[in-house]
C-alpha cells in the first residue's frame, strides 16, 4: 500500500469517528494495523471483555512474535484465569486453563504446572505470590499499567500508537478543494452551485451569470478554529536532516511528542506475582483521547517514516538500537491519563545523613548506580558520596589545571582571590562522565572510572564572569556541553575536543539556566535569565526564536518530565514571590499554576520532576510535594528538621531517593519504599561496590559499541540536527586538555588454585558438545548466547527464583539450557562450507531479540525466543568474519569479510552502502565509538584501522608491534572494544594485550606474553571498565587492572576444571557479564561453558591497592618492559 493509501485510511478512520461509527472506527484499526486505540484497548480490559481485547491484539500482534506481546497475551489470560477462579467457576478456569495457558507451558513448564495447582486451593490468595491480590477491578487497573508499558515497548507497536496530527474533518477539507477546483474550472460557473453527489465531477449547467467567487460558498464544513502559538520562527533552516525548512511557529513542533528513544523496557518473566505499582516507575505516561473528543489528533511527521512498515529483509523494529518510541500523541483538552501512583510513592522518610561540610550549592544522582551522589559546594568543593553507605568516596577542591592558559581577567580574579562556588553539577546520561560549572569563568569536565578514580577530561574558560548553568546534549550526533553565564551567553562546546560550536547572544541581563530538549527531529534549547526573559534556540546561530516572560518575571529554571512530554518552569522574583507552573507548549502560555509556594521566599526556589507525575520544591524550611495533574499542593515535610529557608533538593532517576541540603552544612538522604531497598541491598553489599563502578553494557570481547555519553537533562538522545560552527575566535574559546593519567594502583597478587576459593559453575548441556567459538551475555544479563564449532547456538536462561531473586546469570543456581517447543536449533547456513577455515562471528540486538550470525555461509537472522530464522543475505565469497551494529541504527551493520574488506550495510533495504578497504588480510574485529563517531577494525595481519562515521574515511591505520622472538600467525584473532569512555580502545592479540588512544591510534600501554607464558586465546573489558579479564591456551585466567595493565588476581584451571588429568581443554573465548563487574563467562575448546564469580565473602577478585611497591606476576608472567604507561 502507498503511503498516500495509508494516510486516507488515517482520513477515513478521522471521518467515522466524527460521524459516531464506533465499531466501524475499531475493525478499521484492527484490519488495517495502522493505529492502536489505547483508549479503547483500556475500556475492553477495564470491563473486562477479555475476548474482543485479544480480538482487538491479533489485528497487530501474535502471541510468538516477541517476548513482549507473549507476556502481554500472559497477563490477560492469567487475570481471565484468577477472575474465574475468584468466582468459584473451576469448569471455566478449567477452559481457561487447556485452552488459553496452555500455550505458555512450552516456554516455562514450571510455571503452567504452578498455575494448575491453583485449581486445588480453596482460595488462591493462598498462594505466597498471590496474596496481594486484591479485587477483580483493582486487580484488572494494575494489570493494565503493565500492559501498556509493555505495549508501549512492543517494536510491533512503533508509530502505531500515535494518531497523526491533522484538522478536524480533514477528509472533509480536502474534498471542498477538490469541489472548488472542479468549480473554477466550470465553463459556466454559478455563484451558488448545487452539489448534490461526490460520485461524479462536479459541473455547472447553463450560464446564469458572472463567474462564480473561490471558494465554494456553502463548503461542506465550517472554518477550522486558528491555533494560537509563538511567534513565527521565519528565516533560513539548516538542518540537514530536516525534511522541509522550518518556517512554522515554534509551537508547531513542540506540541508534538518526542519521537527521541527513552530508556527501553525491561520484560520480566512471566509469572504469578501481580504487576506491582513500582513497575509504573518505567511506564510512559499513556496519552489517550478522551471518550469526548470530537476527532482525533494527528501528529505531523513525514509520512514515510509513519506509515512504513518494515520490509520482510529487514532488521525488525525491536532489534533497532533506538528503543521504541513509548510517547503516544497527546490530545488537545485531554488530562493526563491517571497512573497508579500515590502519596506513598514520595521518598519521605530519612534514611542517611551526610556531613558535607560546606554549604551545597548542587546536587545530581548517578544515572546508573543510584546511591552515587555527586555533590558540589559554597567553596569549589566537589564530593561523590555512596549514600547507602554515607562515605564519601570521591572529593576534589576548585583548582586551576592549567593558569598559564586563562585569561588575563581571569588570572587576574585568582590573583585576587583562589576561590571559587560551584554553581552546577551534572552527569552525563551513562555516568561516565559530569561537569562542574563554576563562579569564575570555569568549567571543568572529570572522566569518572568508579571509587575516588576520577580523571581530568576538559578545562573549559566558558564565560567572563560567573558559569551559571551546564547541561549536556547530543547535536547532530557531536556529544557537546551547553554552558550559560553572567556574560549574557549561552555556549555549546565539543564534550571531546572542547571546541565552541556555537554562542547564542540576545539576553539583556546574566544568563541563569539552560534547558536543552529534543522534539521529534529539532532540537533546541530553553534558556532563562534574572530578569525573568525566557528564550529558546536552535543549533543554527539564527537568534532567539520564542522571547516571553516567566510568571512574576521571575530568576527561573525550566525541566521536563522524565518523558519529555511535559514543561515545568520554577522561580523567585526581586520581591521573593515564587511560582511553579507548566507551560502550554502549543500556545506558549501557562497551563497550570501550582499553588502552596510562599511569598516571600529566600533565595531562588529550586525543584526537581520525577515519575512522570510528581514535583517538589524546597521552600520555607520545607520539602513541598504536588501531583503534576493538580495545581493544589499534595503535601509538605520538613524531614525531620534542620532544613535551609530554600533548600537544594535532587531526586534519584528512579525517584527513590531523594537528596536535599540543610542548614547545617549536610545532606539528608531521603527514601520510599523501593528505596529503603535499594539502600539496604547496597549496604549488604558494601565490600562489592565501595568502588562504585559505573555499569555499562558491554557484551563479547570485541563488541561494539557501549554506551552513550551524555544527553538532554530532560530527554535521551536521537540526534539529527546539524551544526554549523561560528569560526569565529573569541578570547574565552582556549580549551584545556589535561593529560592526567593516575599514577596505576598497585595490588597485592592474588592465586586462586582451589575450587573452594572461587564459586563457579560448568552450564548443563544435553547437546552436542563441540568447542566453542562465539560467547556473549544477553544485555540483560539473565542468559548466555554461544556459538559452537558446528555453527550451531545454544542458549541459556536464568530464572527467578528464591536463590536467585533477579533472575540474572549466575553460578549459584544452574540456568536452562533453552529450546523452543519446535526442537529447533539455531543454526548457520554452512553449506559448501569449509568448517575449519570458517570464522564464526556474531552480533546481538541491543534488546537481545535478535541474534545475527555466521559461520561462513550466508549471515542468518535469529528471533532469540523462536529460534526462527529471520532471514538470510549475504551469501560468500567473500564470507563475513566479524558483525557489528552500527550505533546509532541497528538496520546498518558493519561486515568485516574474508576478503580484507568491510562492508556498511543496510538490512532493512538489502544495499551496500559502501565498501571500505584498507586492510590486508581478513577483518577479525569491528568496534564503534558513538562518542568520537568512529569504527575502530583490525585484522589476521594485526592491522588497526580508523574510519569516521561521517564519510567512512580512513583516519588512521597501525600495525602492532609484535614482540622480538614472535612469529606472526596469519590466522590470528586480532580483536578490539572500547572502553567504557568510548575513547580507549583495548587490542587483543595472542603475544599482548593494548590500550590505544582510539582517534589517532596512539598507544597507552601494554602487557606482553613472554616466552614461558602460553598464547593469549581473548581478552575482554568487565562491564565497569576496571578490569581486564585474559584467558589463556594453558587453561588458566588473569585479571588486569585497566589502568595501568597491573596483573593483580591469576586463576588457575584446577580452580575450575575437573581434577582428572585427561581433560586438557582450556577457554577460547570469555565474556564479561554486562552489571556484574566481577563476574565473566569462558567458552571452552571441549564445549563447556564456565561461570567464575569470586566467594561472595570476598566480594571481588583482589584486595584494594595497599602499598607502593610494585608487584609483578609470577609463575613466569612477568611484565613487559613497557608494560606500564608511557
Amino acid at each position: 500500500m502507498s503511503s498516500l493509501s495509508r494516510e486516507l485510511v488515517f482520513l477515513i478512520l478521522q471521518f467515522l469517528d466524527e460521524e459516531k461509527f464506533k465499531e466501524t472506527v475499531h475493525k478499521l484499526e484492527k484490519e488495517s494495523g495502522f493505529f492502536f486505540n489505547m483508549r479503547y484497548f483500556e475500556d475492553a480490559v477495564t470491563n473486562g471483555e477479555w475476548e474482543e481485547v485479544e480480538k482487538y491484539l491479533s489485528g497487530f500482534t501474535k502471541v510468538d512474535d516477541n517476548r513482549y506481546s507473549m507476556k502481554v497475551f500472559f497477563e490477560i489470560r492469567k487475570q481471565k484465569y484468577l477472575e474465574a477462579l475468584d468466582k468459584r467457576d473451576h469448569a471455566r478456569a478449567v477452559e481457561i486453563l487447556t485452552k488459553d495457558l496452555k500455550v505458555f507451558s512450552t516456554f516455562n513448564e514450571e510455571l503452567f504446572k504452578e498455575i494448575t495447582l491453583l485449581l486445588t486451593l480453596t482460595n488462591f490468595r493462598e498462594n505466597e505470590q498471590l496474596s496481594k491480590y486484591g479485587d477483580t477491578k483493582s486487580a484488572r487497573a494494575i494489570m493494565l499499567v503493565e500492559l501498556k508499558k509493555l505495549i508501549e515497548a512492543n517494536p510491533l507497536f512503533r508509530d502505531k500508537l500515535q494518531f497523526p496530527t491533522l484538522k478536524n474533518s480533514r477528509l472533509r477539507t480536502l474534498i471542498n478543494q477538490s469541489l472548488n477546483w472542479q468549480h473554477q474550472l466550470c465553463k459556466n460557473p454559478k455563484p451558488n452551485p448545487d452539489i448534490k453527489t461526490l460520485f461524479v465531477d462536479h459541473s455547472c449547467g447553463q450560464p446564469n451569470g458572472a463567474r462564480a467567487p473561490s471558494p465554494v460558498t456553502n463548503p461542506l464544513m465550517g472554518s477550522i478554529p486558528r491555533v494560537g502559538g509563538f511567534p513565527p520562527i521565519g528565516g533560513p533552516a539548516p538542518f540537514h536532516h530536516a525534511p522541509a525548512p522550518l518556517t512554522a511557529s515554534l509551537a508547531g513542533w513542540m506540541a508534538n511528542p518526542s519521537s527521541v528513544p527513552h530508556q527501553a523496557i525491561s520484560v520480566g518473566p512471566m509469572g504469578l506475582t501481580p504487576a506491582n505499582n513500582s513497575a509504573a516507575s518505567m511506564l510512559k505516561r499513556s496519552r489517550t483521547p478522551p471518550t469526548n473528543n470530537p476527532a482525533l489528533d494527528y501528529q505531523t511527521a513525514d509520512s514515510d517514516h509513519v506509515l512504513k512498515r518494515s520490509r520482510p529483509l529487514g532488521v525488525p523494529e525491536e532489534a533497532n538500537n533506538l528503543p521504541v518510541n513509548s510517547l503516544p500523541v497527546m490530545h488537545p483538552g485531554q488530562s493526563h491519563a491517571r497512573s497508579m501512583y500515590t502519596a506513598d510513592d514520595l521518598p519521605k522518610n530519612v534514611v542517611r545523613n551526610l556531613n558535607q561540610g560546606s554549604a551545597v550549592r548542587s546536587m545530581d544522582f548517578h544515572p546508573v548506580q543510584q546511591t552515587l551522589l555527586l555533590v558540589g559546594t559554597n567553596i569549589g568543593e566537589i564530593s561523590i558520596w555512596e549514600v547507602s553507605s554515607g562515605d564519601r568516596i570521591a572529593v576534589r577542591n576548585f583548582k586551576v589545571w592549567d593558569l598559564g592558559a586563562c585569561s588575563l581577567i581571569l588570572q587576574a580574579s585568582l590573583a585576587t582571590e583562589y576561590t571559587a562556588s560551584v554553581n552546577r553539577v551534572m552527569w552525563s546520561s551513562d555516568g561516565s562522565l559530569f561537569g562542574v560549572a563554576y563562579s569564575k569563568h570555569i568549567v571543568h569536565l572529570y572522566a569518572y572510572y568508579g571509587g575516588d578514580d576520577l580523571r581530568h577530561r576538559l578545562e573549559i574558560e566558558a564565560h567572563v564572569g560567573s558559569v551559571s548553568d551546564l547541561a549536556f546534549s547530543h547535536p547532530n550526533k557531536q556529544f557537546c556541553v551547553i554552558t550559560c553565564g553572567e556574560d549574557k551567553t549561552i555556549k555549546v562546546w565539543d564534550a571531546v575536543t572542547g571546541a565552541r560550536q556555537y554562542t547564542f547572544e540576545g539576553h539583556e541581563a546574566p544568563v541563569y539556566s539552560i534547558c536543552p530538549h529534543q522534539k521529534e527531529n529539532i532540537q533546541f534549547i530553553f534558556s532563562t535569565a534574572i530578569d525573568g526573559k525566557i528564550k529558546a534556540w536552535l543549533y543554527d546561530n539564527m537568534g532567539s526564536r520564542v522571547d516571553y516572560d516567566a510568571p512574576g518575571r521571575s530568576c527561573t529554571t525550566m525541566a521536563y518530565s522524565t518523558d519529555g512530554t511535559r514543561l515545568f518552569s520554577c522561580g523567585t522574583s526581586k520581591d521573593g514571590e515564587s511560582y511553579i507552573v507548566e507551560w502550554n507548549e502549543s500556545e506558549g502560555a501557562l497551563k497550570r499554576n501550582y499553588v502552596g509556594l510562599g511569598k516571600r521566599s529566600v533565595g531562588v526556589v529550586q525543584f526537581d520532576t520525577t515519575k512522570n507525575h510528581f514535583l517538589a520544591a524546597g521552600d520555607e524550611f520545607k520539602i513541598k510535594f504536588w501531583d503534576m495533574d493538580h495545581a493544589n499542593i499534595l503535601m509538605s515535610i520538613d524531614a525531620d528538621g534542620g532544613l535551609p529557608a530554600s533548600p537544594c533538593i535532587r531526586f534519584s532517576k528512579e525517584g527513590a531517593l531523594l537528596a536535599v541540603s540543610t542548614s547545617e552544612n549536610g545532606i539528608k538522604i531521603l527514601a520510599n519504599a523501593e528505596g529503603i531497598r535499594l539502600m539496604r541491598s547496597m549496604e549488604n553489599r558494601a565490600g562489592t561496590t565501595s568502588k562504585a563502578p559505573v555499569i555499562g553494557t558491554f557484551g563479547a570481547s570485541g563488541s561494539a559499541a557501549g554506551p552513550t555519553v551524555g544527553a538532554d537533562r530532560s530527554s535521551p538522545m536521537a540526534p539529527v540536527i546539524a551544526l554549523n560552527s561560528d569560526s569565529r575566535k573569541l578570547p574565552d574559546t582556549k580549551p584545556r586538555i589535561s593529560d592526567e593519567l593516575d599514577k596505576s594502583k598497585m595490588w597485592k597478587l592474588t592465586e586462586i588454585n582451589e575450587q573452594s576459593q572461587l564459586r563457579s559453575l560448568r552450564l548443563p548441556d544435553s547437546l552436542l558438545s563441540v568447542r566453542i567459538i562465539r560467547l556473549i551475555y544477553t544485555n540483560s544479563g539473565s542468559s548466555i548466547l554461544a556459538l559452537a564449532y558446528n555453527a550451531v547456538h545454544k542458549l541459556w536462561k536464568w530464572q527467578q527464583s528464591e536463590r536467585n531473586v533477579s533472575g540474572k546469570a549466575s553460578t549459584s543456581v544452574p540456568p536452562q539450557l533453552w529450546q523452543p517447543s519446535s526442537g529447533i536449533l539455531m543454526t548457520n547456513d554452512i553449506s559448501e562450507t569449509n568448517l575449519e577455515e570458517a570464522v564464526p562471528c556474531f552480533a546481538l540486538s541491543k534488546n537481545d531479540s535478535y541474534v545475527m550470525s555466521a559461520s561462513g555461509g550466508k549471515i542468518s537472522l535469529f528471533n532469540m525466543m523462536t529460534f526462527k530464522t529471520m532471514t538470510t543475505f549475504m551469501p560468500p565469497p567473500p564470507a563475513a568474519t566479524f558483525l557489528a551494529f552500527h550505533p546509532q541504527d541497528n538496520n546498518v551493520i558493519a561486515i568485516g569479510m574474508e576478503d580484507s574488506t568491510i562492508q556498511i550495510y543496510n538490512v532493512r533495504v538489502d544495499e551496500v552502502k559502501i565498501k571500505l578497504k584498507g586492510h590486508h588480510k581478513r577483518v577479525t574485529g569491528l568496534a564503534f565509538s558513538s562518542v568520537l563517531g568512529v569504527l575502530v577494525s583490525s585484522s589476521a595481519d594485526a592491522q588497526l584501522c580508523v574510519w569516521s562515521l561521517d564519510g567512512w574515511e580512513k583516519k588512521a591505520s597501525k600495525l602492532l608491534h609484535i614482540p622480538s622472538g614472535s612469529v606472526l600467525n596469519p590466522h590470528g584473532q586480532t580483536r578490539v572494544q572500547f572502553h567504557q569512555d568510548q575513547t580507549h580502545v583495548l587490542v587483543v592479540h595472542e603475544t599482548h594485550i593494548a590500550v590505544y588512544e582510539a582517534s589517532k591510534l596512539d598507544y597507552v600501554n601494554r602487557w606482553i606474553a613472554r616466552e614461558r607464558v602460553p598464547t593469549i586465546t581473548d581478552a575482554t573489558y568487565s562491564c565497569d571498565s576496571q578490569s581486564i579479564f585474559t584467558c589463556f591456551e594453558d587453561g588458566s585466567v588473569c585479571i588486569f587492572t585497566a589502568v595501568g595493565l597491573k596483573l593483580r588476581c591469576r586463576i588457575n584451571p584446577t580452580a575450575y576444571l575437573p581434577s582428572s588429568p585427561s581433560s586438557r581443554a582450556h577457554p577460547l573465548v570469555i565474556t564479561g557479564h554486562p552489571s556484574e563487574p566481577n563476574q565473566f563467562a569462558l567458552g571452552m575448546t571441549d564445549g563447556g561453558v564456565h561461570v567464575l564469580e569470586p566467594l561472595e565473602s570476598e566480594g571481588k577478585w583482589a584486595e584494594a591497592p595497599h602499598r607502593e611497591s610494585s608487584v609483578g606476576p609470577s609463575k613466569g608472567a612477568a611484565p613487559a618492559p613497557d608494560q606500564s604507561s608511557r
